[in-house]
């Protein structure tokens, strides 16, 4: 499906019966593979990382001082840094050097192979890597100007405003979406549900295969309307338009639309930092009626933020051209929790993804 094309044979395509015959993560981690290059050469031969570490561990706090890293870039570089085995945590959960990295990365040791990672040290994509990692400010990003342009928020530009843009990236990012889709309306049980609200749902992927799952159900596609209107053919192509409600507004300052029973976030809260997304889950909670749903679908690093690999690689992906990161299940459950969210385990899709689901407990 090419930027500029209709969705084709979408309900074959978005089917919750049909999912794909052979599972794409692998082509998702090889995409993903230059971030762990560029993350390392900025690691070494920027940020010295690891002669930082070189005469004992230091806490996470002191650690990202001594780098002069924000809080959002540090736990991307060191997660991804752990990730690989070249960080562990000592007794008193601080940073250290792990016995490969101590042999090997130690600037001035006997083995060490600084000076051939430094070789990728001046390349376009280290280069931008280590100036989004000093500035904590993703692509897109205009001096004088908060925000990115493959986000939307009041007040900054983006690229999800015009129309040919807002298009392009809307189906690009279906190229995931309608391979998970169909697991996530197979695995997360609304038999129950009334009225699913899909938040900032793009393409409303998601929500088509649950209408095509479940014939009882009603949705709402909550997103800006350039974005709905690739949503509004994809419900008419997937035979559910009758069913499916394209709603323009703003997820973070317009009042939510009332009645849902269950709210979908389905990659949606990683393009956005911390504050931003415990205020998201807040004001999803306080829509829900009790015994309502909060799914927050996504990817989820380990809750010790030391990988898994792949995860950390997307979290860098996300940082650098978002506000956000990939967050652990743990992070969610404290948002989740602080807004009267009972949580469930997570629930597996597809690509990294699972979904963590939120019941509200009282009004």
């Amino acid at each position: 499906m090419t930027p500029n094309s209709q969705p084709k044979q979408a309900g074959f395509i978005l089917s919750a019966a049909i999912p794909p015959v052979i599972d794409p993560t692998p082509i998702f981690e090889i995409f993903r593979g230059s971030y762990g290059t560029e993350l390392l050469a900025a690691a070494v031969t920027h940020f010295n990382v690891f002669g930082q570490l070189a005469d004992g561990p230091l806490g996470f706090d002191a650690l990202r001082h001594a780098l002069r890293l924000a809080e959002r870039p540090a736990i991307v570089m060191l997660t991804a840094l752990r990730s690989f085995g070249l960080l562990i945590k000592d007794g008193q959960d601080r940073f250290d050097l792990s016995p490969l990295a101590r042999e090997h990365l130690v600037p001035g040791g006997i083995f060490d192979v600084s000076d051939y990672i430094g070789l990728a040290a001046k390349s376009p994509g280290v280069q931008l890597m280590i100036e989004r990692l000093e500035t904590n400010r993703p692509a897109g990003f205009k001096p004088n100007e908060s925000g990115a342009a493959f986000i939307y928020r009041e007040g900054m530009e983006s690229a999800m405003e015009k129309e040919a843009s807002a298009r392009a990236l809307t189906l690009a990012l279906a190229g995931r979406a309608k391979n998970v889709a169909p697991l996530l309306a197979d695995r997360v049980p609304l038999e129950e549900a009334q009225l699913l609200l899909d938040v900032a749902g793009g393409t409303g992927i998601y929500s088509v295969a649950c209408l095509q799952k479940y014939p009882r159900l009603r949705a709402i596609v909550w997103d800006r309307p350039e974005v709905l209107k690739v949503a509004a053919e994809f419900a008419a192509a997937g035979g559910v338009s009758a069913r499916l409600e394209c709603r323009p507004g703003d997820m973070f300052t317009d009042p939510m639309p009332v009645g849902a029973d269950v709210i979908l976030l389905s990659n949606v809260l990683h393009d956005w930092d911390v504050a931003e997304c415990s205020a998201l889950v807040k004001r999803c909670a306080m829509a829900l009626p009790v015994g309502g749903r909060l799914l927050i679908h996504d990817v989820f690093l380990n809750d010790a933020l030391d990988g898994p690999l792949p995860v950390a690689l997307y979290s860098a992906a996300l940082f650098s051209v978002t506000e956000g990161r990939a967050y652990s299940a743990a992070e969610y459950r404290e948002w989740m929790s602080r807004a009267a969210l009972f949580t469930a385990e997570v629930i597996p899709t597809l690509i990294h993804c699972g979904v963590l689901s939120g019941t509200r407990q009282r009004s």
